[in-house]
Parts: structure tokens; sequence; C-alpha cells
């Protein structure tokens, strides 16, 4: 029954009419595959690379792994002056917000630290100095999906958009520009409003871009005087000079005063340990890596893995490392194309049976409960919950990774039948006008799923 009925839609639903889509479903319990549809077809999966992506890491870097973020300095304290340089040494943190800044800041003056006769030194060598994935859309580096990475830099707020700033726009007087807010506040970009009010009802007609190479980010368009304020996350260009700025900021904010410059560089071997900051445990983490799907976080894993296992934080390393981690859950890698740990990248390629494989295999691992909190709910609508499925197939037993890229919309994880079967699922639909289509075409198929099981 199931079979054909989910054969019959894809043969005539319209919405798939000049797309692709490659499907597999397993038994979760034995994995057996119960039903296939091109799933040795190579598509992209978009955001569901995150699962691959995690999977590596909570294997290699283990559940309880900590970012750290170190302050240093090459000199002595002589009463209430720092006599020689100090040092801000990022370790891939992307939880560092500008009230951590401050917090590093408050903690030096603590120390009675009133004064540094040398520069402020910004160590991001952890990582190498590529910043942005070589398969990365260029129109993409403007936005926190794009953002650049680094092992010292910063996010707005706590769901950890590293490399970018969140920018609100609220209406104003018919005729005015809006009103705009940026958080964390900060100098380190500038704004051009060159956006109106007006009184009609309007609806995306806000653009907010940011050059190439700057920080000069544009509003323009209109805003209608009864909308809701509207927000949009941009990347800034240079991560580490962001963080620098947001630690110049909360220096500044103390009262601490230095003789040299802000800059960028490496700490002597031979630096003083002055603090240390740990984040919260990957096992929480996970949680906006996947149920928000958080780029940076992909990205930062997949360096972090490579500077575990070979002492260099590349992407190139990394992916060394998780691509071999995936021939160890038995994935047939000949068969895949992996550029990135995100999904961002239009060249990665993977089949939907060696997702639903990948799914299967990882309930063995002693950290599943971890990877399986992790995903979205659907219809939970906690969006650290439910995340990118608070509001799809509401009523349904489904704990899956969405993937959104233009074209592309996937679905890969658990589900259970209306029957209380339990499945696991991979549904990849590709080379569509409209990706909103995909996640309507994914949400029927499950529905069929769940009800003839």
């Amino acid at each position: 029954m199931m079979k054909n009925a989910i054969k019959y839609y894809i043969e005539n639903d319209e919405k798939l009419k000049g797309g692709l889509i490659g499907m597999s479903i397993r038994s979760a319990t034995t994995g057996e595959v119960l039903y296939e549809y091109n799933s040795y077809i190579r598509l992209h999966p978009a955001s569901n690379m995150k699962l691959l992506t995690g999977a590596a890491a909570l294997n290699v870097l283990g559940a309880d792994y900590r970012f750290t973020t170190e302050i240093r300095m090459d000199g002595e304290i002589n009463g209430n002056t720092l006599e020689g340089n100090l040092y801000l040494i990022g370790k891939g943190d992307p939880t560092l917000q500008l009230k951590d800044f401050e917090a590093f800041s408050e903690k030096l003056k603590a120390k009675g630290i009133e004064k540094i006769t040398g520069n402020i030194v910004g160590d991001d060598t952890w990582y190498d100095d590529v910043r942005l994935s070589r398969d990365l859309v260029w129109t993409d580096e403007q936005y926190y999906y794009g953002a650049q990475v680094s092992a010292l830099t910063a996010s707005p707020n706590d769901d950890y958009d590293t490399g970018s700033v969140m920018i609100e726009v609220c209406p104003a007087k018919v005729g005015e520009k809006p009103s705009l807010t940026i958080l964390p506040s900060t100098d380190y970009i500038t704004i051009r409003n060159e956006a109106v009010t007006i009184n009609e009802n309007v609806k995306d007609e806000l653009v907010i871009e940011r050059e190439h190479g700057g920080n000069l980010i544009t509003i323009k368009g209109n805003i209608s005087v009864h909308s809701e304020p509207v927000k949009e996350w941009m990347a800034i260009w240079g991560a580490t000079e962001y963080a620098m700025k947001l630690f110049e900021q909360s220096l500044e904010k103390q009262g601490i005063t230095w003789n040299g410059f802000i800059k960028q560089g490496q700490a002597s071997e031979h630096a003083k340990l002055l603090l240390s900051y740990s984040t919260k445990p990957l096992a929480e983490l996970m949680v906006p890596f996947m149920k928000l799907s958080n780029n940076g976080i992909g990205e930062i894993l997949v360096k972090e893995m490579g500077k575990k296992r070979h002492g260099e934080g590349s992407w190139e390393k990394g992916l060394d490392v998780l691509k071999n981690e995936m021939t160890q859950f038995g994935m047939k890698m000949k068969s895949i194309i992996i550029k990135d740990g995100s999904g961002i990248s239009h060249s990665n390629l993977i089949p939907a049976n060696e997702i639903s494989h990948l799914l299967y295999e990882v309930q063995k691992s002693d950290w599943f409960p971890v990877f399986l909190h992790a995903l979205p709910i659907a219809g939970a609508e906690d969006r650290m919950v439910g995340g990118t499925l608070r509001d799809r197939m509401k009523g349904l037993t489904v704990k899956a990774k969405t993937g959104t890229i233009e074209g592309v919309s996937t679905l890969s994880g658990y589900m259970e039948t209306k029957s209380g079967e339990k499945l696991i699922i991979s549904l990849m639909v590709n080379n569509l006008l409209d990706e909103d289509a995909g996640k309507v075409i994914e949400d029927e198929i499950i529905e069929i799923v769940a009800k003839q099981g």
C-alpha cells in the first residue's frame, strides 16, 4: 500500500515536474530498506550534510568536548601596569559574544590591570587563514549563513551565528527613514540607510546588502508603517578583526588603556596565562547546530577535527577526518562528494541511501542520545526544540534534519508511523524552481508513510 501510494504521488504530483527526488526508507530496528526511489543517485544534501558533520564530531571530539579562549601576556604586571603585550587567543569558540569580552575585561581590571605598555594582539592561528569554503556561492558570503570562519570570532546572540551582526529595522513616520538597532552595538560596521517608511502594506520590499570586501551595509527599499520590525543577520568582513573590535570596546569601557596597537599576530609560546574560558560541552552546542542549522558551527567543527587529528585546523584536514569517520560507519565514500561541513556548497553530492545507512549505524554509538536530542522535532513550537521543523508536520512523530539551498530541499531523520513502526527516512528533492515546494513535497510524503506504514 505505502509503496504504491508513494510511487503514485511521485509520478503525478505537479510540484515535482522537472525536479528530481531521491528517497530511502529503512526500518530503524533492522536497517532493512523498505522503500527506495532513486536512492543511489547522488543529490545535493544541503544542510543534511550536518548529519555527517555532527556524527563525525561526536565521534572524534566527544560529547564533553569544550572550546577554549585564552588571554595571555608576555611581560610582567607592576602595580596597575602590564609591561608587555596582551594576547587574546581564539581556539574556535563559536559562542563568544560582547558580554564575554566584557567579562574578560572586568576580570583583567579585577587583577589590577589598568594600563598595558605594549600591543593588544588577536591570535587566530589555531586554524588556518582560509576564511571562506572554496565552493561557497559568492552572493552568500554577505549573509550570516555564509560568514567567514576564524578561530577567533564573535556572535550577536545565543544562536551563535559566528562572524555576524543582527540588524533590526523598525518603521518610523510615513516618509521618514526607519530606525535601526545593531546587535552587538559596534562601530565596526557602517550603515547606509536609504529606506523609506510608507503607508501602504508591502512585503519583502526592504533590501539589506553588504559590500564585498568591506563592512558598508546598505538598507534600501520600503517598509510599511504598519510592519513589525524586520530582522536580518549579516556577515561581517574580517571575523578576527570584528572580535578584536568588541574586545577593544570592552577594554575601553573598563578604562583600561594601552600604548601600542590593536593587531593580529601569534602569541609567544612563553606567554603566561592570565585568563581561560571554556564553552558549554559539544553535547549542548549540538542543539543550535542541528535545530537552527547553524553553518558557522558546522565549519568550525570540521576545522576542529582537523586540528585534533592532524594538528592543522583547515578544511582540507578536517574533511579528511570527516570522510574517514564516514567510512568507519560503512558509507560508500567513492559515491559521495563532500566539500564542506555545513552543506551550503552546491558541490556536495550524497545518495539518499547513504544518509539513511548512516542514520541506522549511528544508533549504535554511545553518543546517539545526544545526536537524536539535537534534531528538530516536528510541530514543537519552542524554536530550541522544534527548530526548523517547528511549523511543519504537526501531529506527526518526526525528528529530522532539514536542508535548504537554492533549488534544493532535503529531510532526513527518524519517524514513527501511526501504527508505532519506527523508521529512518531520507528525502532529497533537487532541481526545484521553488525550494519551498520541496518542503511541501516532503511533508506530504511523510504523511503518506505515517498513515500507511
